[in-house]
């Protein structure tokens, strides 16, 4: 498996290199990389990016400066069928790739990486995460995947993509909406993913969150005001022992066992519990691996 803090890029290879390093591959002095011929490549067809979005700009900057940046290919397995002449399955940088087609180009540079179909996906969907532009439900999305497909844990997902753990485990909350919500987010162009948040902690029906979200839109909610009001909401959900922390508590309707979680601080939150519990069954896998 294809982790980021096991395998991945080379040590020794940035994802980013000036012009001297494309020169470098069309004399053929560089041995991680090489000119490869845009007719020897074809895009995954799997990849996880299905969009490419407006390529004005960088058509403009690689027929102005070139590729600055090589692209990462791989070449097909066994079990797959690769058009006549292909060689290279493009890893990351398909953006690039359509854009020097674009501009004419007969040649681009490539890094040449020794990978499976899963593990280039992962490293596909690792660097598709790392983009700008992302929604916060896209987001969540590849998050999910990382965890759901490639085993990650919240703490690899978050140094996989330069985010903290609090950050990852908050994206993935966004995930707790349902679709009608996550349409009604988009229908009224609310992308804060802070709003977002907010609006998943305080649960509830999705009537409820959707009339949530059509406050903010109509009123203008700003993030302090909204917080409380979700504050307000969720306070009925909090359980407290008389005199003592919070205790939340769960009886499964089969009778086949019981769980309680106690809590050590006064005030608890309902990510709070998530997060706990998440981190149990994290602690539970990773032993269950350790003694496999």
């Amino acid at each position: 498996m294809c982790r980021a803090d096991r395998k991945g890029l080379p040590v020794k290879v940035k994802m980013r290199h000036d012009q001297h390093f494309v020169e470098e591959l069309a004399t053929g002095q560089e041995p991680v990389g090489r000119m490869i011929p845009l007719a020897a490549i074809t895009p995954n067809p799997d990849q996880p990016r299905t969009a490419m979005g407006d390529l004005s700009e960088l058509v403009q900057s690689i027929t102005d400066k070139g590729v600055l940046e090589p692209i990462l290919v791989r070449g097909p397995g066994e079990d797959e069928a690769a058009p006549r002449g292909v060689e290279y399955l493009i890893v990351s940088g398909e953006r690039r790739f359509q854009a020097a087609r674009k501009v004419g180009l007969s040649d681009i540079p490539a890094i040449i990486m020794d990978v499976n179909q899963d593990e280039a996906l992962e490293i596909a969907l690792v660097e598709n995460l790392q983009r700008k532009d992302l929604t916060p439900f896209e987001e969540a999305d590849g998050f999910r995947a990382l965890r759901e497909i490639h085993g990650y844990t919240h703490e690899q997902v978050a140094r996989a993509v330069g985010k903290s753990r609090t950050s990852v485990t908050e994206a993935l909350s966004l995930l707790r909406l349902s679709g009608v919500v996550r349409g009604a987010a988009e229908a009224l162009g609310i992308d804060s993913k802070s709003t977002l948040h907010e609006v998943a902690r305080l649960g509830g029906t999705p009537e409820n969150q959707i009339a949530l979200l059509e406050r903010v839109a109509g009123e203008g909610l700003n993030r302090g005001e909204l917080r409380e009001e979700t504050r307000e909401r969720r306070s009925g959900s909090r359980r407290r022992t008389r005199g003592g922390p919070p205790v939340f508590t769960f009886k499964d309707p089969e009778k086949t066992f019981s769980l309680s979680v106690r809590f050590r601080k006064s005030t608890v939150e309902r990510e709070d519990l998530i997060t706990a519990l998440e981190r149990f069954l994290e602690e539970l896998k990773a032993e269950g691996r350790s003694e496999g």
